[in-house]
This record gives structure tokens, C-alpha cells and sequence, in this order.
């Protein structure tokens, strides 16, 4: 008898082999799953999950003051926008990335920084933002968006969100790089460019900014950059903030610089808060995201939900004070517990969003105002119009 070394399972759908000869013929099947030689466990097969990323280019010359205010009050907002998304139901992960540009201070030649990588480390984005000062330059947008499209780390899935926001005020083809170049460039990558000019409508239009958009199959606004944000107090911000203290009680840090990342988390909360009360309250609701807001690099509670296993391999010296000379199973205990609690902090945070997203619609509906009164209401609209065109459901 002719023996076979068959190494394809065929899953779901009858293969016809025919043993004549000491051939075999197979029809092709569904679904394969792959066997290593020698090996009695199929490979898993990968299937990738969409990303949601967005590269925030903000232009930091000497008259952009307001739209690094209005970046700072609405850089929570923008991320819960992102988080309302799905792709067949699931949401996907979301990273942000900022870039500045047209800041004498930066010694590139080109006037442009790239400050933060595409990142869920969401804290270290807003300490950044929170760091930027202006200075007068040169607004080269052709080079910042040739960088930001060939130099981060870009998702390779043609079905994840993928897109760029530049804002500033200057004509749009600055600079020796070509702008129409680079956007089209990007395009090829199913990266879409949007642009945000700081002033008139058609003054932008003029200097390039909604060409830039149409090149980009991306979206064209004009703000007021000197206009504060507006926002609106509704009656589920209160809990919302004392919510906000108990989800800062279930983080665990490990690591040698646990204890700093913790720290950090605790001074962006005071930086939103610094903002406004409102915009603490959109920096809780982001943070109650698992999709979104997430902190494996110093959380221990994180961290086992991404590696069941990391318990058993996290060092003594690397556990806070209160876990020390505990055993392994005391602290998985203690994970399991402020796990716990954070999953029922979360879903009631996110009740209560729910509420006052519905009460803070309605109260924008009375007063009438624009989808593009500023920065993070500009990126919002597009975010949705874009998700939409590319099969995302809010």
C-alpha cells in the first residue's frame, strides 16, 4: 500500500482522493489550515484586525497659538469619535500620531518634528500635545505630510482607517516638496489626506488647501483657530469625574518605570482638567475604551489580559509595594479583582456618555451650530463621513 505524507487538512469540505497509480487527487478545499512536518499542531492562521490611525499635523508658527489650544481641548473628543466606529461589528484599535511644523526652534531643514509615532499610548500623546510652544517659521506642508506618510508605522490591512489632518494657515505648496506628489503618494497607501485651514473659507481654497483635500480624497474645513471651544456641561459630568477616580484605583503598575507612567497618567488627567471640566470628562469616557485606551507597558492589569501567562514571569522587584512578597497566586488574585472592578467602572461610564452625548446633540441642535466650528468638531464630521464611505458603522 502506498503510504501519503498528506500535509493539508482540508476544513468543512470533502476532499476526493483517488489512490490509483499511488496518485492522489484533491478538490481544492474552503478553508486550509496548514500542518508543520513532523509537528501533530495546525499553525493558527492570523486573520488581522483593523486599525483605526490618524496623524494629527499641526502647524506651530508663531500665529498658531489657538489651534494648539483647540488641539489640546479636543484631543479627547477626537478619540471618542474614533472609538464609536466598527468594522462588522468589532471596533477597532486606535492610534495617534502628532506631528509640528513650521517652528523656526526645529533644526530639520524643513521645519517639521515628528513628536509622537502612531500609538495607543494615548497619555504620552497629550503629554506631548501639552508640550508644544509656537515659534515663527516656514509652513512646508508638502514635506510634513512626505513624512508622515512615508515614516510611520502605517497598518498594512487594506481595510483599516487610515488618514492624515494637517491644519495651518499658510498657502498650502510651500516649500521644494510638492504637495500634490506626496498626497497622491499617500492615496496609493489608502491614506487620506484632510486639510483644516486656519481662516477664510476662500482663502484657503485660494492657496491650495481644499486641492490638497480633493488630491487626498480626504476632507477641506476652514476654521477660526483663535475661537475657544464651546463646550457644554450637562447633568452626567459629575459622576462621570467621580468614575474617573475609581478607574484611576485599578491600575496595577510593574516595570521599573511603572510608578512614572502611573504618575503620568495622573498629570494628563490634571492637564484636561486644566482645560476645562468638560474636557476631563471626554478624557474619562476615552479612558473607559479598551480599544482606545489602553496601558500594557506599565499596567499589570493590561498587560495579563494581553499575556494570560505574564504573571508567572513578572519579577518580584517589578511589583508595587502592596504586591511585594505576595505569591504568584495572591497577585493574579489581586489582578483578577481590579479587573473586575474596572470592567463595571467602564460600563458605567459608558451609560453614562451615552446620556450626555444624547443631552449635548440636542443642545447643539438648539443653538444651531456648524460641524466645523473648530478643530476637533472639524475632524469629527470627516471622520464619520469618511467611515462611512469605507464601511464603518457608528
Amino acid at each position: 500500500m502506498s503510504t501519503f505524507k498528506i500535509l493539508t487538512l482540508a476544513v468543512g469540505t470533502a476532499a476526493l482522493l483517488s489512490a490509483q497509480n499511488s496518485k492522489f487527487e484533491c478538490k481544492e478545499p474552503a478553508v486550509k489550515r496548514t500542518f508543520i512536518e513532523n509537528s501533530n499542531k495546525p499553525s493558527e492562521i492570523n486573520i488581522k484586525e483593523n486599525k483605526i490611525q490618524v496623524a494629527l499635523l499641526l502647524d506651530t508658527s508663531n500665529s498658531m497659538d489657538g489651534l494648539i489650544d483647540q488641539a489640546k481641548s479636543r484631543l479627547w473628543n477626537i478619540v471618542n469619535t474614533l472609538t464609536t466606529l466598527k468594522y462588522n461589528g468589532k471596533a477597532p484599535e486606535v492610534e495617534i500620531a502628532l506631528y509640528e511644523y513650521g517652528n523656526d526652534g526645529i533644526s530639520d531643514e524643513n521645519y517639521i518634528r515628528q513628536v509622537t509615532p502612531l500609538t495607543q499610548d494615548l497619555d504620552l500623546v497629550s503629554e506631548k500635545l501639552f508640550a508644544l510652544r509656537t515659534n515663527g517659521g516656514n509652513e512646508f506642508c508638502g514635506a510634513v505630510i512626505r513624512d508622515a506618510s512615508m515614516n510611520l508605522n502605517w497598518d498594512s490591512n487594506e481595510k483599516s482607517m487610515k488618514l492624515i489632518y494637517i491644519a495651518g494657515n499658510e498657502p498650502f505648496d510651500q516649500g521644494r516638496v510638492s504637495y500634490k506628489n506626496v498626497i497622491t503618494d499617500a492615496k496609493r497607501k489608502n491614506i487620506y489626506t484632510n486639510t483644516i485651514f486656519c481662516g477664510n473659507r476662500d482663502e484657503g481654497i485660494r492657496t491650495f488647501w481644499q486641492n490638497g483635500a480633493s488630491l487626498g480624497d480626504g476632507k477641506y474645513f476652514n476654521i477660526d483657530s483663535d475661537q475657544k471651544v464651546i463646550y457644554i456641561e450637562t447633568p452626567y459630568d459629575v459622576r462621570i469625574s467621580e468614575c474617573n477616580a475609581k478607574l484611576n484605583d485599578t491600575y496595577i503598575y510593574y516595570g521599573s518605570h511603572g510608578s512614572e507612567f502611573k504618575s503620568k497618567q495622573m498629570l494628563q488627567d490634571k492637564n484636561a482638567e486644566i482645560q476645562s471640566a468638560s474636557n476631563a470628562v471626554e478624557r474619562t469616557v476615552a479612558k473607559s475604551k479598551k480599544n482606545a485606551y489602553k496601558n500594557d507597558h506599565w499596567d499589570l492589569v493590561d498587560r495579563v489580559e494581553k499575556d494570560k501567562d505574564f504573571i508567572s514571569e513578572v519579577k518580584e522587584s517589578e511589583l508595587p509595594a502592596e504586591l511585594k512578597g505576595k505569591s504568584k497566586e495572591e497577585v493574579k488574585k489581586a489582578v483578577v479583582q481590579k479587573s473586575a472592578e474596572r470592567e463595571k467602572i467602564q460600563k458605567e461610564i459608558e451609560t453614562l456618555s451615552k446620556k450626555r452625548q444624547d443631552y449635548i446633540d440636542k443642545e447643539m441642535k438648539k443653538r444651531g451650530s456648524s460641524d466645523a466650528d473648530d478643530l476637533g468638531k472639524a475632524i469629527e464630521s470627516s471622520v464619520i463621513a469618511l467611515a462611512k464611505k469605507n464601511g464603518y458603522s457608528i
